[in-house]
Parts: C-alpha cells; sequence; structure tokens
C-alpha cells in the first residue's frame, strides 16, 4: 500500500506556533524532505524529533521529487516543511505536489503559519480581497510585466522581500503603482516584529537614511474601483464624441445603444450626446 506525502507548516519564527498536529506528524513519518536541513535539524532537536531528514529544494526539486514519489510507492509516509511557513506556497513543493497527484498518492495539509496570511491581517488594508505575487522575478522583463499588471490590480497586494532588495523594489513600485499606501511588516512573530502602516514613497524616504533589516512582507493597497473609472473616464474623455461613437458603431452597435455607451462611459447624461451630435451634424 503506498505510503501519502504530508505538508506541514512549521512556525515562521516563534516556536510556540508549532502545532501540535504537526509536531506529532514530523515524528511519526518516515522521511522528512527539508528545504534546508541544516536549519529544520534546529527546529527537530526543539521538539524531540528523531525522523531522518532528506534535502528538498530549488535546485533538486524535479529528481529529487522523482525519488520521493518513489519512496511513497514503497509505502513510506514522507513530511514535507521549507524553511518557515506552509510549504508548497512560493516553494518548490508544487512539484512534488504535482508529482504526487500524477502518481496517485494521496497528499494532505496540515494548516498552520503563513507569512502572507499573518502579514495580511496586520496591514490595515482590506482583507477581503487580496492577491499573493510571492517574490517578483529577477528576469527584468518578466517583472516589468507584471508590475504593469499589478499597476491595474485592485485587490490588497502581498508581495515578499529581502533586505538587501527592499529599496530597489520599493522604487519600482513607487514608479509603476504611484504613491499607494503600503505596510511593511517585517520579522513576523519573531521579537522585533515590526509593522509600518505607510505609504511608498514615505517608506522610500525612510529606507534612505535607515538600512532595511530582516524579512519583508509588503502589503499593497490595490487600485480603487473609483480610481479605475475615473481613469477610464479620462482616456474615453481625451477622444471626439464622434471617434467615440465611431468605435461602438463600427463595432456593430445602432446609434441609439452607442450614445446611451458613450454617455455612459464619459458620465454625462445621454441627452447631452444626442444635443451635441445633432449640432455637429447641423455644422457639416
Amino acid at each position: 500500500m503506498a505510503g501519502m506525502l504530508y505538508l506541514c507548516a512549521t512556525p515562521i519564527g516563534n516556536l510556540g506556533d508549532m502545532t501540535p498536529r504537526v509536531a506529532e506528524t514530523l515524528g511519526s513519518v518516515d522521511l522528512i524532505a527539508a528545504e534546508d536541513t541544516r536549519n529544520s535539524i534546529k527546529l527537530l532537536n526543539h521538539f524531540g524529533i528523531k525522523t531522518s531528514m532528506t534535502s528538498y529544494h530549488e535546485y533538486n526539486k524535479v529528481e529529487k521529487a522523482d525519488y520521493l514519489v518513489d519512496q511513497m510507492r514503497q509505502g513510506k509516509n514522507v513530511a514535507l516543511i521549507s524553511d518557515a511557513g506552509t510549504p508548497a506556497v512560493s516553494d518548490p513543493g508544487e512539484v512534488l505536489v504535482k508529482k504526487c497527484q500524477d502518481a496517485g498518492i494521496r497528499v494532505t495539509s496540515l494548516p498552520g503559519p503563513a507569512a502572507c496570511i499573518t502579514a495580511l491581517t496586520l496591514s490595515g488594508l482590506s482583507t477581503r480581497r487580496f492577491c499573493f505575487e510571492g517574490f517578483l522575478p529577477s528576469d527584468k522583463k518578466e517583472k516589468e510585466q507584471i508590475l504593469a499588471e499589478l499597476k491595474e490590480e485592485s485587490r490588497t497586494i502581498l508581495i515578499y522581500e529581502a533586505p538587501h532588495h527592499l529599496t530597489r523594489t520599493l522604487g519600482e513600485l513607487y514608479e509603476t503603482l504611484g504613491d499607494r499606501r503600503i505596510t511593511l511588516c517585517r520579522e513576523l512573530t519573531k521579537k522585533f516584529e515590526t509593522i509600518l502602516p505607510t505609504t511608498i514613497g514615505q517608506a522610500l524616504a525612510l529606507y534612505e537614511t535607515e538600512a532595511p533589516r530582516g524579512e519583508y512582507v509588503l502589503a499593497v493597497e490595490g487600485k480603487s474601483l473609483r480610481q479605475k473609472k475615473e481613469e477610464k473616464q479620462e482616456a474615453w474623455q481625451s477622444m471626439s464624441i464622434e471617434d467615440h461613437m465611431a468605435f461602438y458603431e463600427e463595432g456593430g452597435m445602432d446609434e441609439k445603444s452607442a450614445m446611451k455607451q458613450v454617455a455612459r462611459d464619459r458620465g454625462v447624461p445621454k441627452r447631452e450626446i444626442y444635443q451635441y451630435l445633432n449640432i455637429y451634424r447641423q455644422s457639416d
């Protein structure tokens, strides 16, 4: 009978956040796959866990996933842990999960700490709708594309960043998104946890004189629906009413429907469009 994979969330800083279920599971499985065994041995020693470990990280995720799947086919139970937080979130664990599913091996997740959710709840920004971006890509073109998409994002945006890249990332966000509200969450659950609600511009000014320290989660305010509507109206208003009408009529709308839509786009009563077009046609 095949074994199974346990995705075990581990503390992101405070060891008191380890759940009893995760500790029990790590002690009972046949093998623990860890992002960095040198880091994870400290966690296991703290909880008196003697289970054997093997490394599973970004640079061996494909071949090691095949090995782990083979172990589970042979009946062994495997637990996957990252250095901190929930595995498979911005983490190579997603490769192992997919390979297990393809092989028909059962996967279960033991919930616990996640830096992105912790930061979201502390941000003071909207929590009803949010998107998780993780670390922005290092490739320049790919990053530019993602930032362009985030410019129009109306949900709260969550981004991970290391201290030595923080100032650069804040500058890129300021240049692309403008000066929005942002909450910088640093060293979450640890002794020097810091939550700083501010703006992107003010954060940039702060780190001109203060060196960033610790790992950060950035919670960035999404573009408001009102702002999106206003920008759209500005774009339409830069177009002549004649061209605006032609845009819809060439797309198949009849004149009456086009007038109604043009009025809606420009935020004016339909009669204003009707009157303008009458004057325009008479002048012709």
